[in-house]
């Protein structure tokens, strides 16, 4: 009778041992498909994803969509592979508006109406996301100790095609006599746009104006360039400063340098500051649980990054209105 007793005590330790070591396995099962733990050990609930996200359009939007990218990738979803390109604000609608196009499309300028009008036609819907806001800035090389302020008025000038502005002498008259070389990004840029439409009125610009793909190359040329004259956004000049210097700006009361702190939509420097864009293509948000958590993870994130990719934040209140439309489409 011991023994069966024995054999029996020994039959129900076995069970229990292999009941517990099921319930262990299935809490790391629940673990691994459902949840993350943070630092301390907090479960987040943040569901795993997988696939991937495919943006293009903006140079000048592109560093903070790709650091977004970046930190979306190694902290919040490492399934998920997000794609950033930088085409250019009109070569990116090209290919956001079209039949299994782009997810997103940033952009340094508001969609335009041929464009939401084709989307119309595709059956695609389209949602604008304002991400920050960008001081459109006229940078000049580094030996240039003369041209380091001018006035709205004087940029214009230097610019335009109608106007009889040459050498820099032709601005002031203690300026070098010597010409001036202008550069900026070519017409796939919103960048190019906003100029010529905002601040040229759409006047025509210096036939001899050397344009541009790469905002690099801009960097570059002006850099190797003792007369030359660009314009991009902040971002670029912020991240090339030992290369070029800024041209503080006199829109009417004194010379306004570009900065985090005077680009604003009613600051100081409010006249070539604009907001950027990115677009996203609600009907893949909605098949794609990756592309709208990725809409979600931007909106809530962009301004912790905005700063230290060139770019001023927008205010909370814009951002909540963004989040409560994402929150619809879910």
């Amino acid at each position: 009778m011991r023994k069966n007793h024995m054999w029996k005590a020994i039959l129900l330790g076995v069970f229990v041992l292999i009941l517990v070591a099921c319930q262990g396995k299935a809490e790391d099962s629940n673990a691994n498909n459902g949840t993350n733990s943070d630092a301390n050990g907090n479960n987040e609930g943040t569901e795993q994803l997988e696939g991937s996200v495919v943006i293009d359009g903006s140079g000048t939007v592109y560093p903070l969509m790709a650091k977004l990218a970046e930190e979306y990738m190694v902290n919040e979803q490492e399934g998920v592979s997000v794609e950033v390109s930088r085409a250019g604000t009109s070569a990116g609608f090209e290919k956001f508006l079209v039949e299994n196009g782009t997810d997103f499309n940033d952009a340094s300028r508001e969609i335009k109406e041929e464009e939401a009008a084709k989307a119309e036609e595709l059956g695609i819907d389209v949602q604008e996301l304002k991400v920050a806001l960008d001081g459109l800035t006229f940078v000049v090389n580094k030996e240039n100790d003369w041209a380091t302020e001018m006035t709205a008025e004087d940029l214009k000038k230097i610019f335009l095609a109608d106007e009889d502005v040459t050498n820099w002498s032709d601005i002031n008259p203690d300026w070098p006599d010597e010409k001036i070389n202008t550069y900026g990004p070519n017409e796939n840029h919103g960048t190019y746009e906003f100029f010529f439409e905002n601040v040229l009125e759409e006047k025509d610009l210096v036939t001899d104006i050397d344009l541009q793909q790469e905002y690099s190359t801009l960097v570059n040329l002006i850099e190797d360039d003792k007369n030359g004259i660009a314009f991009f956004g902040f971002g670029y000049y912020v991240n090339n400063q030992d290369k070029l210097q800024a041209v503080s700006v006199d829109f009417g009361d004194g010379a306004v340098e570009p900065s985090l702190d005077t680009i604003a939509e009613d600051g100081d420097y409010a006249d070539f500051t604009r907001p950027v864009f990115t677009y996203l293509n609600v009907n893949n948000a909605k098949e794609k649980p990756q592309v709208l958590d990725f809409a979600e993870y931007v909106l809530n994130n962009m301004n912790e990054f905005a700063g230290e990719t060139g770019f001023a934040p927008i205010p909370d209140e814009e951002v909540n209105e963004n989040l409560s439309i994402i929150d619809s489409l879910k």
